[in-house]
This record gives C-alpha cells, sequence and structure tokens, in this order.
C-alpha cells in the first residue's frame, strides 16, 4: 500500500502543477496515470506542439511546458505510478480513500484529486475501408514529433486548428517536401488567423489546399503510396503521398471514472466551484475532467481549480490548523 496525503490521478500539466501547490501546503502527493511518462497529452500527443496562452511564455512546446513542471515540482519529491490506470476507488469507514489501478497497485490518502484530462482517448478515424491496414504504414492520427515527416509528402485531412496548424507548421518550417490539406468543406472549424495563413500559403503554393474533397481509399504495397480523393466537382483525385494523416480529432471517455459514484454531466464531473469538490467529500475534481457553469477548458484554468482545491483539502486534513497563505516571492520555496 503506498501512502501518501493526496492521491493525483493524473499526470498531465494540472496534475504536476497540484503537487507543486501541494508542496507549498507540506502536503505529500503520488500521482496515477495510464500513460508511461508523465504530461499527459502534452508529452503523448504533442510534445511538439506550441501552446501560447500559458502565462508569462508567449510560446513554449508542450514537451517543454511539462519538463519545466516537472522541475517546478521536483523539491516536493512526488511518488508515481505511471503505466496503470486508476481503476477502483473505495471510501474507507475513516472518511480516507483506497485507489486501486488495473495492476491491482494500491494507494492510500484522505485526499483524491481527479486531474485526468478529458479522460481516456481513441482517435476519430475516417470512415476508409482499408485504413486500419496501413496504421503505422504511413497512417497516423497523431503528430508526436514533426522531425518524423522531414522531407517526407503529407496528406493532412481535417477542417480544424490541429489540421490548420500542422499543415501550416510542416510546410512554413520546410519539414514536409509537400503538405497536402484536404478538407469536405469550403469552410474550417478552426482560427480565423489560421485559416487566413492556410489561405495565404496556398495561394503562394507552399500548400496545396483541396476543399469540398474527402479522402475515400488509400493504395500502397505494404506502406502508404496513393490517397484517393472524391471531390465534389473534379470526381477522382489520386496523390501521391509518403503519409496520410487524418486529424479529426480525438474521442473522450471518461472510463472507469464514470463508475465511480461520482456525479456526472457532459462526460465530465460536476463540481462546486467554491472549491472544485465533487459529491463525495474528500474527492475534488479539477482540470478538463470537470464541469461547472462558465467552465473554460484551458490549462491555465486547471491550474487556478487545483490552487483552490488543495487549499480546500488542507482544511479537511487539518481542521483544526490555521493555514496562512504564503507568497513564494517572500517565503521561498522550501521542499521536502
Amino acid at each position: 500500500m503506498i501512502e501518501t496525503d493526496v492521491i493525483i490521478i493524473g499526470a498531465g500539466p494540472v496534475g504536476l502543477f497540484a503537487v507543486f501547490e501541494a508542496g507549498l501546503l507540506k502536503l505529500k502527493c503520488h500521482l496515477i496515470d495510464s500513460l508511461p511518462l508523465p504530461g499527459g497529452q502534452c508529452s503523448e500527443i504533442y510534445p511538439k506542439k506550441p501552446i501560447y496562452d500559458i502565462p508569462g511564455f508567449p510560446s513554449v512546446l508542450a514537451g517543454e511546458l511539462v519538463d519545466n513542471l516537472m522541475k517546478q515540482a521536483a523539491p516536493f519529491k512526488p511518488g508515481f505510478t505511471l503505466g496503470e490506470a486508476a481503476t477502483e476507488i473505495d471510501k474507507l469507514e475513516d472518511g480516507t480513500f483506497v485507489v486501486t489501478t488495473i495492476k491491482g497497485t494500491k494507494h492510500h490518502a484522505p485526499i483524491v484529486m481527479i486531474a485526468g484530462g478529458l479522460g481516456v482517448f481513441e482517435p476519430r478515424k475516417p470512415p476508409i475501408a482499408n485504413i486500419t491496414d496501413f496504421e503505422d504504414k504511413g497512417v497516423e492520427y497523431i503528430i508526436k514529433d514533426p522531425e518524423f515527416y522531414r522531407g517526407k509528402r503529407c496528406v493532412i485531412a481535417g477542417g480544424g486548428d490541429s489540421a490548420l496548424d500542422w499543415s501550416i507548421f510542416l510546410a512554413e518550417k520546410k519539414i514536409a517536401s509537400e503538405v497536402v490539406l484536404v478538407h469536405r468543406s469550403s469552410s474550417f472549424r478552426g482560427h480565423l488567423d489560421s485559416v487566413q495563413k492556410v489561405i495565404d500559403l496556398a495561394d503562394k503554393g507552399i500548400i496545396k489546399l483541396i476543399t469540398e474533397s474527402e479522402v475515400v481509399g488509400l493504395e500502397g504495397n505494404n506502406k502508404i503510396e496513393t490517397v484517393k480523393i472524391n471531390h465534389a466537382t473534379q470526381g477522382e483525385i489520386l496523390i501521391e503521398t509518403d503519409h496520410f494523416i487524418p486529424l479529426f480529432g480525438l474521442k473522450p471517455s471518461l472510463g472507469p471514472i464514470a463508475d465511480w459514484g461520482l456525479e456526472i454531466e457532459k462526460n465530465a464531473i460536476k463540481v462546486n466551484t467554491l472549491d472544485y469538490s465533487t459529491n463525495i467529500p474528500g474527492i475534488y475534481a479539477i482540470g478538463d475532467v470537470n464541469v461547472y457553469e462558465g467552465k473554460l477548458k484551458l490549462i491555465l484554468c486547471g491550474f487556478h481549480e487545483g490552487t483552490i482545491a488543495l487549499q480546500s483539502a488542507f482544511a479537511r486534513i487539518y481542521p483544526d490548523k490555521k493555514n496562512i497563505l504564503k507568497y513564494t516571492t517572500v517565503n521561498g520555496v522550501q521542499g521536502f
């Protein structure tokens, strides 16, 4: 049995920052994550993608943000159970909790902080009959490292921010030798400035933009060689390529969390905005995994939620101890 003050389920950015805030309160943390490395989506899905809305950082790569958060948490010596999904929560008679993972590892603490992001993810795959035949043979649903596409011909499908941003990045940085963006509509769901940038790059011949079209077939001998596109007016178009990257987003699922007796709304955990507590006293939910009126799914909002939740957690663990807010600019950071 692993003993700690706060069990944090989810080792993404919000969970990692919660370690720092808990440490300032002299609370020990242990994090559980189904992924083999800390960082959540930022490490697993888009480590090389720039993030622009972290205060104090005009731009920071997702992987670098995780590295910085790990350094920030390091003085407080958090424990990690990685590569194991939390599957069960049991509340004991004394009000504390035991969290068990899929591999049977047990953790005991008076507080559980769920920072599981949007839960478990599966890519949304286009309805192409033989697409699974080319997975890991030229078909990727996530861009983890853009250098993987150095000098390669890439066909990207999608109309959201991810498809737009990666098309711009691979083309503008001259990483891919050719970038083709295919979208089924002439309008896009992404940010207007990204849409305009793609149009500008297409006008300059840096990106090949094919709208009102859909990739309907894949061909190749043991690896992808050609994509077949159905155009609304031109009919069938064949494009030779090295990679087909459909960026249609990921389907989130709460997974086992949905069976823990928590109040669920819109596939997320409903919380009290006073302290981001759930309907089970002692369990909090912070970051993208929670929902409340006016919720914004932003990393910086998760940082705030974790800070407030841990103040409440301290009061729950030590009801007779007065917690005086101390500023790190005055007191510095003292680890364990």
